[in-house]
């Protein structure tokens, strides 16, 4: 059960991160008319924190969760 819950936690995880990285793209950051009523507006930073900030995070404990995971398995085959 808990591979299953791993695994969603990382394919959601992946979601994330690939809208952070096309929110920029998507968004005419030189018009405010295109971001003003999404999520977090209707400034820039509030639009780009509340879409691009969960794939920060998502990016960050996943890196984390690799570097744990990687050190436990050297420290076993030792």
């Amino acid at each position: 059960m808990w591979k299953i819950i791993k695994i969603l936690g990382f394919v959601v995880g992946a979601y994330l991160i690939v809208r952070a990285v096309a929110e920029p793209f998507v968004i005419d950051m030189s018009d405010p008319a295109t971001y003003r009523n999404d999520w977090g507006g209707p400034g820039l930073a509030g639009v780009l924190a509340v879409h691009c900030g969960p794939g920060v995070v998502a990016a960050g404990l996943m890196t984390w969760a690799l570097m744990r995971r990687r050190s436990r398995s050297r420290g076993e085959s030792r």
